[in-house]
């Protein structure tokens, strides 16, 4: 991603986590391998939110920075304030738990081959477990995403493996694949079917359609929005919305 974003991650807290922060690929669950530009910035204002039966979880307002540190590599954080109430716990709000990762892109696009990349990434137990807000301990995202335009079609997806060895979550994959369109040369939309096994000891996972898109302002600056619910397995109404701005 460098003079425009790409809709594309985020982790949710405990008993209401959705694999990637899927703040992976803003505005969407599924990720691509796109890195920031060598020597650019690009920073995020969000918020995420996922409503599961009477419970729900929101992250924001939250920020990412994502910055390309060497050709084909990109740092990542992102910093949430995260709200959590219903499934029989008290609503609270308070600093989440931090995501640290690194995106590299191994294989270029070509004519005949998309770009490949893998973004495992950590997120740290910054959040308060006791209250909802945090993981409580410290697990892991091992991803591989890939990628292919055609003219003003863009489509890309892959997946990977959570690890997380908190009481009560459970190891599981998770992938999705989108295909996106650009409307001229401010808007871009896009639909995606993303899909994880069971995150905890009590759902059993969930498979979810997500349609959104950005729309460009200037060079430097977007917004970006989706919205989805699940098809399949547990039951989620997602959203995210934020600001976009790239240096």
């Amino acid at each position: 991603m460098s003079d425009v974003v790409k809709p594309i991650s985020l982790a949710f807290c405990q008993n209401f986590m959705l694999a990637p922060r899927f703040v992976a690929g803003p505005p969407f669950l599924t990720d691509d391998p796109e890195p920031v530009d060598y020597h650019h910035w690009e920073a995020y204002v969000f918020t995420i939110g996922d409503y599961s039966g009477n419970a729900y979880s929101i992250e924001g307002p939250a920020v990412e920075v994502n910055y390309g540190a060497l050709p084909d590599t990109q740092l990542h954080m992102i910093l949430p304030i995260t709200s959590v109430s219903g499934g029989g716990r008290p609503a609270a709000t308070g600093l989440g738990d931090m995501e640290l990762g690194i995106k590299y892109r191994f294989v270029h696009e070509t004519d005949s081959q998309p770009q490949i990349g893998v973004f495992p990434f950590v997120e740290l137990p910054t959040g308060d477990a006791s209250r909802g807000l945090g993981n409580g301990r410290t697990w892991f995202q091992l991803p591989l995403w890939m990628q292919k335009g055609f003219g003003p079609w863009t489509t890309y997806g892959g997946g990977g493996a959570v690890l997380n060895s908190a009481p009560g979550e459970r190891n599981h994959p998770y992938g999705g694949w989108l295909l996106q369109r650009d409307f001229g040369k401010h808007l871009t939309l896009g639909g995606e079917l993303f899909a994880q096994g069971a995150d905890t000891t009590k759902n059993e996972g969930f498979a979810a359609l997500n349609f959104g898109g950005f729309y460009k302002v200037s060079d430097h600056f977007n917004l970006l929005f989706s919205g989805g619910h699940s098809i399949a397995g547990d039951e989620h109404t997602l959203w995210y919305f934020a600001f976009y701005w790239t240096w």
